[in-house]
């Protein structure tokens, strides 16, 4: 019998979890017309049972919208541990009574994660200090502690997010670029560190306004990224992605897929929208 070496009893177990963070999965559906006369009354109820919140196959994340313009009418936001619970809700929309009616038009797969350019409070300290804030200055010990205290609070949000019960939601994926002169990932970390601070400090004017998440999609899905952005009201989304475009990381390393612009509501109340009776 072959005993197993000691580097492959070191190796973890073959799991679909990650190690930390949560699997991510957008969906864009279209409605096909129905014939004539077709009651999908039944159907809707079944659809509203799907995509129930509180059911007991929902993931621990899920939020529907409709969505403006003609790519899709309507779009699903779920996160999970597990995969495969993301993926049977899919697989229960496609067989219910409405799934021939109704036509997946884009997905997007991620994970969520904490970027690497978040700083640790060292890293927070010694950025106070290079901008002109000394050790012996009050402030920098009262910033250094309460970066410390938001820290975890923060990274958890990142990983495990709440999704905010704001009207207005907006996906769009994103790439770093490769051009042979503007290539991100021949930038050195500190330079490439910098410029996501600048980058987060744009996007931190519009606290209570805009709430964000950036999922990864390297290796998952044909972007690197997936941008979700909550707004109270329409116009913060259009503000919060025109003054970030000024920022250095994405006025000359960024390019972005297509715009999804949705509004956030119930899903009984998106099947009266979509006329589903």
């Amino acid at each position: 019998m072959n005993r197993p070496t000691h580097a492959q009893e070191s190796l973890p177990e073959p799991t679909t979890q990650l190690t930390e963070g949560w699997h991510c999965l957008h969906l864009y559906y279209r409605v096909r017309p129905n014939p004539k006369g077709v009651s999908l009354l039944a159907g809707r109820e079944e659809l509203i049972s799907i995509l129930d919140p509180n059911g007991p196959a929902a993931p621990e994340r899920i939020q529907v919208s409709v969505v403006s313009g003609h790519r899709a009418d309507f779009g699903i936001m779920m996160m999970d541990s597990d995969p495969l619970k993301l993926d049977a809700i899919v697989q229960a929309i496609r067989t219910c009574s409405l799934g021939e009616y109704l036509e997946p038009t884009y997905s997007f797969v991620s994970i969520s994660e904490v970027s690497e350019y978040v700083p640790t409070v060292e890293q927070y300290a010694a950025r106070l200090q290079h901008e002109g804030t000394s050790p012996d200055d009050p402030s920098y010990s009262a910033k250094v502690k309460a970066y410390e205290q938001r820290l975890p609070m923060m990274n958890k949000q990142r990983l495990y997010p709440e999704f905010p019960n704001w009207p207005v939601i907006c996906f769009y994926p994103m790439n770093k670029i490769r051009h042979p002169m503007a290539n991100w990932y021949q930038e050195p970390f500190s330079n490439r560190s910098a410029m996501m601070a600048e980058h987060a400090t744009s996007g931190i004017k519009y606290a209570g306004r805009v709430s964000q998440l950036i999922t990864a999609s390297t290796g998952f899905d044909d972007w690197e990224w997936g941008v979700t952005l909550w707004g109270r009201s329409p116009e913060y989304i259009k503000d919060i992605v025109y003054t970030m475009r000024f920022d250095k990381a994405s006025a000359r390393y960024a390019e972005f897929g297509s715009f999804y612009i949705g509004y956030v509501m119930s899903t009984s109340d998106l099947c009266d929208h979509l006329r589903l009776t």
